[in-house]
């Protein structure tokens, strides 16, 4: 099917879809669900193809994204029911107040319309969007890189089965077909289709929508993400929190990217760093040392001078940034420079320090004493997420039910005119 027709197809449902009852919204979730484990078998043959096609080009992080099994299948699943569950946001009265002359303005949720999503190679979040869009009254366009299409296309098909099975329309949902930039392309530009557009990827990506759309785009999961080590740090607790902010699942977008010490600390710290992260379990990870790290540590296997561009990559790999810094002032000044405004994180045993942290580092989330892993919709209660806002308008952080819905204001009167 031609994208046009993808877009004609959603907007013409999109309000059948916002007037949809709480219980039609549960029913349709739960068939869904049931659709995707019925077709288990078939989602994990046309993964198969998706990774022997891209095991020679993509790193094996990467892969992790890309791969499913029927563990990551039931995930998929349960999130669809989970999300069923969740409080409906639509009609949810946000503010409202009467007027001494009687009439009474509400400010009310309502769905965006049409919400489409530009994503790359995690098939997972096919579930996690279209059951997000549809608990919040939204039709879905979803739009997967060339790597991941056939799991998405299995994904999707079955979840239009369990549509059907619950009397909706299947365009509730749909894939665009084109997996080349031309469609991303279309989505971008199509004003009076698409209500609001989410990227979900890489830096490239995300630029692009956010430069080129025409349409509302939320900037999304760019994730430059810090974890400062203060002079009043527990460097056990530090250390652990540091291993699982950046070794658990690096090529996500709230993995440690860089980790700041304080100066007072340095000395004895990095070296225990530097064993850690290369013993973790997993594959060791190189770091790229600032001048203060470096005179400190050296060059060894997995440690070498950072390069101009290092304090601003998202590495998404089994590599980071080190720096040094001058205590919570530094590490502030250095956050403002560099971060993407996604998750950052200080370990302190210091009220005051945490303190001023948290009130001067302008971030989605910002953590103390935690791995920066927890970013995440499912962990904070959101059951999924359509993505993770990095911008402060509208969204910020992991975007769940209310995040996909906007507002109107309803005015109820009997007969009052303005003076």
């Amino acid at each position: 099917m031609k994208t046009i027709e993808i877009l004609e197809n959603a907007k013409r449902v999109k309000t059948e879809v916002a007037l949809l009852s709480t219980a039609d919204k549960r029913r349709a979730l739960e068939c869904m669900a049931d659709g995707i484990d019925a077709h288990c078998a078939d989602i994990l043959r046309a993964n198969a193809e998706d990774m022997r096609a891209a095991r020679d080009k993509t790193s094996i992080v990467m892969l992790d994204r890309l791969a499913l099994d029927a563990s990551r299948i039931k995930a998929m699943s349960d999130g669809l029911r989970e999300i069923s569950r969740l409080p409906d946001p639509v009609g949810k009265i946000m503010n409202e107040y009467v007027r001494e002359d009687g009439l009474k303005i509400c400010k009310v949720a309502v769905p965006m319309g049409v919400v489409a999503v530009i994503y790359e190679s995690r098939p997972n979040v096919t579930a996690d969007a279209a059951g997000l869009a549809l608990m919040s009254g939204n039709a879905c366009i979803l739009r997967i890189g060339k790597e991941a299409y056939r799991s998405a296309r299995v994904i999707v098909d079955a979840m239009r089965e369990g549509l059907k099975a619950s009397g909706l329309s299947e365009h509730t949902i749909a894939l665009v077909d084109d997996a080349s930039r031309a469609s991303a392309d279309e989505l971008m530009r199509a004003v009076g289709y698409v209500d609001v557009l989410v990227p979900r990827g890489g830096k490239s990506l995300i630029d692009n929508c956010v430069m080129n759309a025409k349409v509302p785009c939320i900037q999304t999961g760019t994730g430059i993400c810090h974890v400062y080590v203060d002079g009043a740090a527990d460097m056990t607790k530090a250390l652990d929190i540091i291993e699982n902010a950046k070794c658990s699942r690096p090529s996500v977008c709230n993995a440690m990217e860089v980790c700041l010490v304080d100066n007072s600390i340095a000395q004895s710290f990095l070296p225990k760093l530097c064993e850690r992260l290369a013993s973790n379990g997993k594959t060791p990870v190189k770091l790229k040392l600032d001048e203060r790290a470096y005179a400190i540590i050296g060059e060894t296997e997995n440690c070498s001078r950072a390069e101009k561009d290092d304090f601003d990559t998202e590495f998404l790999g089994y590599v980071a940034a080190v720096g040094v810094v001058d205590g919570v002032n530094g590490a502030i000044k250095h956050i403002s420079a560099h971060s993407t405004g996604h998750s950052d994180c200080i370990i302190t045993e210091d009220n005051t320090a945490a303190d001023l942290f948290l009130r001067a580092v302008d971030s989605a989330a910002v953590y103390v004493n935690a791995s920066t892993r927890f970013t995440d919709g499912g962990e904070f209660g959101l059951c999924g997420e359509i993505g993770i806002s990095t911008q402060k308008l509208h969204a910020r952080g992991p975007m769940g039910l209310n995040e996909l819905c906007t507002y109107k204001y309803i005015v109820i009167g009997n007969g009052q005119i303005r003076k």
